[in-house]
């Protein structure tokens, strides 16, 4: 059996306000960092904080930093894509007693290709229990509960069934996330830095060859399905069925933001365009 090296020690940053986090999401401070409160927490966080890219379209600035992250969040109420809503998750675990690992990976698309490196970012958390769990709530529409890490057969889960398996040609230790047969990511099981990630985030804040900046998304995950808003398409999933509409002016999509989303703008994200 192999040993994985140690992860970095967690310190629980005195800028966050864990019960002003835990009020942002809707959940009450677990009595104890077990497997069933994560699970809880987990799901709470993907359906109070959205998978959003607006950052990118309204002129600001993404800074990997912990502080402006929870900022960002629980003050701002926005979300945002996976390096600062996972980060921001891995902060409020850490203060309620969780041991948590940041993972890169690599994000594979239908063709079996992967991304670049630090493409994305999940995370490890370890419970008091010794329990070890993926989770990631900066994937947009994936798994609504955390996975357990070491488990190798099928996962249900309300998203799909969910498959943690050994990278086949990837590099020694290197797992691969499926949901319903399909890969997702590769991930590296070795622990990583925020600083880590600031390469991957810039790329997706700038490259053409990244979505973020070609598009916007703001999606979040509901009691029945999903809502999702890309420009002015609003994208409604409840209960199996999915219908879309275009919404109509300015107003109503800002209105979309605010009551949909919670996210109250001033201006709204504008997608540049680019040369071809």
């Amino acid at each position: 059996m192999t040993t994985e090296p140690d992860a970095p020690t967690p310190t629980a940053p005195a800028h966050s306000d864990a019960d002003a986090y835990l009020a942002r999401i809707g959940a009450r401070r677990p009595a104890r960092a077990d497997g069933a409160a994560l699970r809880e927490l987990h799901v709470r966080h993907l359906l109070s904080v959205p998978f959003e890219n607006l950052s990118i379209h309204l002129g600001e600035d993404i800074v990997l930093d912990e502080k402006a992250l929870v900022d960002k969040v629980v003050a701002g109420r926005r979300g945002g894509f996976c390096y600062e809503i996972n980060t921001t998750f891995a902060v409020l675990l850490r203060e309620l007693g969780y041991r948590v690992s940041l993972l890169q990976a690599r994000v594979i698309d239908g063709e079996g290709k992967l991304g670049i490196p630090y493409d994305h970012m999940a995370l490890l958390v370890e419970t008091a229990d010794g329990e070890r769990w993926l989770a990631d709530v900066g994937f947009g529409d994936h798994s609504h509960h955390p996975l357990a890490f070491d488990e190798r057969g099928d996962q249900a889960d309300p998203g799909g069934v969910f498959r943690i398996q050994e990278a086949a040609g990837g590099d020694v230790g290197d797992l691969d996330v499926l949901r319903d047969g399909k890969p997702q990511y590769r991930l590296e099981v070795r622990p990583r830095e925020l600083a880590d990630f600031t390469a991957g985030a810039w790329y997706h804040r700038t490259s053409p060859d990244s979505h973020f900046p070609r598009s916007l998304v703001c999606s979040l995950l509901t009691e029945e399905g999903r809502i999702t808003l890309s420009g002015r398409k609003l994208i409604t999933r409840a209960h199996g069925e999915r219908v879309e509409r275009v919404l109509d002016g300015d107003e109503e999509v800002r209105g979309a933001y605010r009551d949909l989303f919670g996210i109250v703008l001033g201006e709204l994200p504008v997608v540049e365009k680019r040369n071809a």
